[in-house]
């Protein structure tokens, strides 16, 4: 970012006491949002987390279920009659 893409900096000793009130209840307003975000955020990665190990789970047991038949093992093809 350039130094001309920014505002020029607000000189505060020029501004008043309700103009500064003002900056800070922006201030305070916008802190407790982000507060929200980082909450929100925080809530979404532990629940994508969550989903992430059951989906992992359901799958390595499939996987360790799918492993332990063995009903066709033992399956012998019928023999071929010739006519």
């Amino acid at each position: 970012m350039s130094q001309s893409d920014r505002m020029p900096k607000i000189d505060l000793s020029k501004l008043n006491k309700t103009e500064l009130n003002f900056i800070k209840n922006i201030e305070e307003k916008n802190r407790v949002r982000v507060e929200k975000l980082k909450k929100l955020r925080r809530n979404n990665l532990i629940t994508a987390g969550i989903l992430g190990a059951g989906i992992l789970g359901i799958y390595g047991y499939s996987m360790y279920a799918v492993k332990q038949e063995n009903f066709l093992d033992d399956f012998d093809e019928p023999a071929k009659t010739t006519q």
